[in-house]
């Protein structure tokens, strides 16, 4: 009898349907906030298409925002390690909104 792989104690199984894994294209982000929860929306922009339509919309704790953005930056600083400086020369779209996000990205 083969020897089965044991798996550590807390270990969960994750699974990523196919039409999940083809992933949504988003060239801007909007985040806002409330006392008890981030929200991201992701928002593909179009050149000289007035309109922008919200892709994806992810709703975080505040904890998880966190652990999210300390992910983000470990992963961007392996990248530059690997790749080099990634460049930011492009100042953010001036988009007038119908609410106020907190920041952009």
């Amino acid at each position: 009898m083969a020897e089965e792989k044991k798996k550590p104690k807390n270990s969960v199984n994750i699974e990523l349907p196919e039409e999940i894994a083809e992933g949504i294209y988003s060239n801007l982000a909007i985040i806002s906030h409330s006392q008890s929860e981030f929200v991201v929306d992701f928002i593909r922009m179009v050149p000289n298409v007035p309109k922008a339509k919200v892709k994806s919309r992810v709703i975080l704790t505040p904890q998880h925002a966190k652990r999210l953005l300390k992910a983000l930056n470990d992963n961007v600083v392996k990248f530059e390690k690997q790749y080099g400086p990634i460049k930011d020369n492009q100042q953010p779209p001036n988009i007038p909104l119908n609410f106020t996000p907190t920041a952009q990205a």
